[in-house]
């Protein structure tokens, strides 16, 4: 089966969105342009450093000289909710952010979850460069991203993460509604 790539080259809309309840909640990146909806599942950890990710990026990318905002413009911020139907068309495994020197923007990949990233699953790797040589049968979602807007992503996707369960103020676990096992209480209901 070949792959499909599901480009952006100006997204009306690309957002991170959770659905369910904290501690059970299914994370999303989705894009729209035009009529055009495309959604990707992930995990709560890839939406977190893809957003810190891109902040340090365009910090970077500042400090050289390049026109980025230090602050995201309001009018960017989007914290409206996923559009339905959400279907995920692909669950991610590996993703990647590269600055774009010749037009500005950041590109923003991310690929279909692969045996390969299944078995790699402990430790979540970020790359800093562009999926060149995809596989035939790995689908890919390519969304550029102006630095106002990316870094409007960015600010939006850490509120969904954080919009959790709060942390443990002894370990730093998510907490429980009913508690939980705290190992810095010495396995005492926190």
């Amino acid at each position: 089966m070949a792959h499909r790539v599901y480009a952006f080259e100006t997204p009306d809309r690309f957002v991170a969105g959770a659905v369910g309840q904290p501690g059970g909640r299914t994370f999303y990146l989705q894009a729209r342009e035009g009529t055009r909806v495309v959604t990707v599942a992930l995990e709560k950890v890839q939406v977190a450093i893809l957003a810190e990710r891109l902040t340090e990026l365009l910090a970077e990318v500042r400090g050289r000289g390049a026109d980025v905002p230090e602050e995201p413009p309001a009018a960017e911020l989007d914290r409206n909710p996923l559009e339905e139907p959400i279907v995920a068309a692909f669950r991610v495994g590996t993703m990647a952010i590269v600055w774009d020197g010749d037009d500005e923007t950041v590109l923003v990949e991310a690929r279909e979850v692969t045996e390969e990233d299944e078995e790699d699953e402990d430790e979540p790797e970020a790359v800093d460069a562009p999926v060149e040589d995809v596989d035939d049968d790995i689908d890919l979602m390519r969304i550029r991203l102006e630095p106002g807007r990316a870094l409007a992503f960015a600010a939006q996707a850490l509120e969904i993460v954080a919009a959790g369960r709060p942390p443990c103020p002894f370990c730093g676990q998510p907490l429980n509604p009913e508690g939980h096992i705290c190992p810095r209480r010495n396995g005492y209901m926190h």
